[in-house]
């Protein structure tokens, strides 16, 4: 899987960079890159691995020497403290061989590292040893980490006029170094499109650097590099948009080689911060301050603590924000909860008024007549509530409408009930009349539709019931329907206690069973629980929610 990401990645790497694609999508490919940030560290284990086992079955002192060389580029930007070890490994072999390039190209490389350690003083001693009448290319690299040095120096002054000095010394080698680089190297493009930054040039900058990128390789440390200081032409151009971009492609550079040394994550979240991306800002100040400290870079660590506290704060208190939307969401949906037990409580106290009706014509219609007003009342205050609460949830509405129709049905079915008996009191069908007020041939079939229409309610509102509800369950314990049964009495029952109807006695008066059966229902499938008894309640209140 590992491998497959890789691979996806370094293929759309080139995609995303020359198709102008938008800032959002490169930051997506980003945080991709951020979230599977070990996935590149352990691919640059396995690479300084593989050159300590080199090490190993190496006996020459100019291959070793060679191997050092390796793993103290591995480590530089990944683990200042081991990229020492290995240049003073180096250093003692050029000792040892006394070979004048290689001794000196060994004390570039410690006080090059040693900068990054924030060992400024014995940067500086060793590059004012070192006799710099050797090649061009080292003399470059000489006058290079002079430069470097110094600018890390200058970051750090504890003084303005010490760091406009170290500012100069930077220019100073950096421009020197000009004169022993190649034209078309990578070295002398970063150290002239710096000069050329520096002195305003962004336009100059630009026309360099775009058209030499494309010519870097992906694998190579000078791609991020050069997508920085592009970033740093168009922010001194002023195109924001074009700085985060360039940003961006640096920073997804930097992580993919797995560098833990570097500044563009840092200086994104800083302008992620500013516009009110505050999540990522978070996410990649703190990717860079872990980076920073594995690294042991003390200069960058230096820097994003400062930055930290800000953007932290930040963080914190959106977070607190979106703490106090959630509890108020959370208070609204409660009190639209209790709002619709009311409702059920309501709508089932009308439909026992109404079946009591059944027994005396006269007493019906009088009940009937209740109950037009008290559902007329009850409409304006769902109304008024519909309305202040801005149709939120359209479920529970339906749930809603769904019994106001059954008790409109049920009205018309009672109005045709009694005309039926009214025709036989008229017509002197006095047997059939007393027949027809005994029987409980009507409440019965009408309390079949109710828990049908119960049913097919409360599935709507809670589709999975019945599946999560078996497996809050013992293996062999499942509920097992009947052909053609939507929900059984045991899980009506909990059907009820999910919705907040947990009195046993309220229960037993809408399925019409006594107290001690319901009791007896709740107990055995609480002993059927697969988890502990006393949590089995608990969870099915659960259902249907994302806690679990």
């Amino acid at each position: 899987m590992n491998r497959f990401l890789t691979v996806l990645l370094a293929f759309l790497s080139p995609l995303f960079l020359f198709a102008q694609n938008n800032s959002e999508q490169l930051l997506q490919e980003l945080d991709q890159t951020v979230a599977h940030y070990q996935l590149y560290s352990n691919k640059k284990e396995i690479q300084i691995n593989k050159l300590k086992e080199l090490l190993l079955s190496t006996s020459s002192d100019i291959q070793k020497y060679d191997v050092y060389g390796k793993l103290y580029a591995e480590y530089k930007s990944y683990q200042s403290d081991s990229a020492l070890i290995y240049a003073r490994k180096s250093f003692q072999i050029a000792e040892k061989l006394n070979d004048i390039e290689k001794l000196n190209h060994a004390r570039l490389n410690l006080a090059s590292i040693m900068g990054t350690l924030g060992m400024y003083k014995e940067a500086t001693d060793i590059l004012n040893r070192i006799n710099i009448n050797t090649s061009p290319e080292l003399k470059g690299y000489y006058f290079t980490v002079n430069s470097v040095v110094y600018g890390y120096m200058s970051d750090y002054a504890a003084s303005l006029q010490e760091k406009k000095k170290y500012i100069v010394l930077t220019k100073k080698y950096r421009d020197s170094s000009l004169n022993f680089y190649k034209p078309q190297s990578s070295a002398y493009i970063m150290a002239k499109s710096s000069t050329l930054l520096d002195a305003g040039k962004h336009k100059e900058t630009l026309d360099l650097l775009l058209n030499y990128f494309p010519k870097i390789a992906h694998s190579s440390d000078d791609r991020a590099v050069i997508a920085y200081i592009i970033s740093q032409a168009y922010r001194q151009k002023k195109d924001a948009e074009q700085e985060k971009k360039w940003l961006t492609i640096s920073a997804i550079s930097d992580l993919q080689l797995a560098k833990k040394e570097y500044i563009s994550l840092r200086s994104l979240a800083f302008l992620m911060y500013e516009n009110g991306d505050i999540d990522r800002a978070y996410k990649y100040i703190k990717r860079s301050l872990e980076d920073a400290l594995f690294c042991n870079a003390r200069l960058r660590t230096y820097e994003i603590s400062k930055m930290l506290p800000i953007i932290n704060e930040a963080y914190q208190k959106q977070n607190e924000t979106n703490r106090f939307q959630l509890i108020l969401f959370l208070i609204s949906a409660n009190i639209l909860s209790m709002f619709l037990l009311a409702v059920l409580f309501l709508l089932f106290k009308q439909m026992k008024k109404l079946s009591k009706a059944k027994q005396d014509l006269s007493l019906a219609n009088s009940k009937l007549s209740e109950l037009n007003t008290e559902l007329n009342t009850f409409n304006e205050k769902l109304n008024e509530t519909n309305y202040t609460l801005t149709e939120a949830n359209l479920l529970k509405e339906i749930y809603i409408g769904r019994y106001m129709d059954q008790c409109s049905d049920y009205i018309g079915k009672l109005d045709e009930y009694r005309r039926k008996l009214n025709v036989m009191a008229t017509t002197g069908k006095m047997n059939d009349l007393i027949s027809a007020v005994k029987s409980k041939q009507f409440v019965e079939n009408e309390l079949a539709a109710f828990l049908t229409n119960f049913d097919k309610t409360f599935l709507q509102l809670f589709p999975n019931f019945i599946p999560e509800f078996s497996a809050l369950l013992i293996d062999d314990e499942a509920i097992q329907l009947k052909e053609g049964e939507l929900l059984n009495t045991e899980l009506r029952i909990f059907a009820l206690i999910r919705l907040g109807i947990k009195d046993s006695a309220k229960i037993s008066t809408f399925l019409r069973y006594s107290v001690s059966t319901i009791y007896n229902y709740r107990s055995q499938l609480k002993n059927k629980a697969a988890g502990p008894r006393e949590d089995f309640e608990a969870s099915v209140m659960r259902i249907g929610t994302n806690l679990k």
